[in-house]
């Protein structure tokens, strides 16, 4: 058994959102100051890095991440590459293969670089969350930092998201990563009315 880190570092060069909240680590104390301990603080959006969005993000009914269940961020998982251009929704047809577990991360290679934002990266399209809902996924994720388009103010496959009660991964590193199928752990945490939590994602191989 092996675990593949599928989460970017984070550090104070770590891209946002644009306008969003950017990382920063503060010191109470530090050893480099003659204290007897290192104690920090970190200041950033919940939607740093990977991490897991909250039905509040994108409804005005929705819950926040606290009170989401921790079952679909961890169990049987396929991660499926997909030939999309810059800026494209990922659509069914792009789909090469057949969807085999209830969780599925894709691999677009759109956004390479966590700590390099470029607005041109793939999403998914409403067409695909309505299709692998169907096929009884729970969760859906991409290496990307949106499953919207940047330029997206109606936020559809959010909202088709939100209709089939998916729960949704994003910023996730699949670079190093094979197609096929893993077992995920990305557990969010426990943060009261949080729209958002970061994950440490992980893919566990056999």
């Amino acid at each position: 058994m092996a675990l593949l880190d599928i989460s970017p570092t984070l550090h104070a060069g770590i891209a946002v959102w644009p306008g969003d909240v950017t990382f920063r680590r503060t010191m109470a104390c530090s050893f480099e100051d003659g204290a007897n301990l290192d104690l920090s603080s970190i200041r950033t959006t919940v939607h740093v890095g990977a991490h897991a969005d909250a039905p509040s993000h994108y409804h005005p009914d929705g819950v926040g991440i606290a009170e989401r269940s921790l079952e679909p961020y961890y169990g049987p998982c396929q991660v499926i590459a997909v030939d999309v251009g810059r800026g494209q929704r990922i659509r069914p047809e792009h789909v090469q293969v057949p969807v085999t577990a209830p969780r599925v991360l894709f691999k677009t290679g759109t956004f390479p670089d966590p700590d390099d934002y470029n607005e041109d990266f793939a999403a998914l399209s409403p067409e695909l969350v309505a299709m692998l809902a169907a096929q009884g996924v729970v969760l859906v994720g991409i290496d990307t930092p949106s499953v919207d388009p940047f330029s997206s103010k109606s936020l559809e496959s959010h909202n088709a998201i939100f209709d089939n009660d998916l729960s949704v991964l994003e910023g996730v590193v699949l670079t190093h990563v094979q197609p096929g199928t893993y077992t995920l752990i990305a557990l969010p945490l426990k943060l009261a009315d949080c729209d958002a939590s970061p994950v440490r994602a992980v893919l566990v191989t056999e």
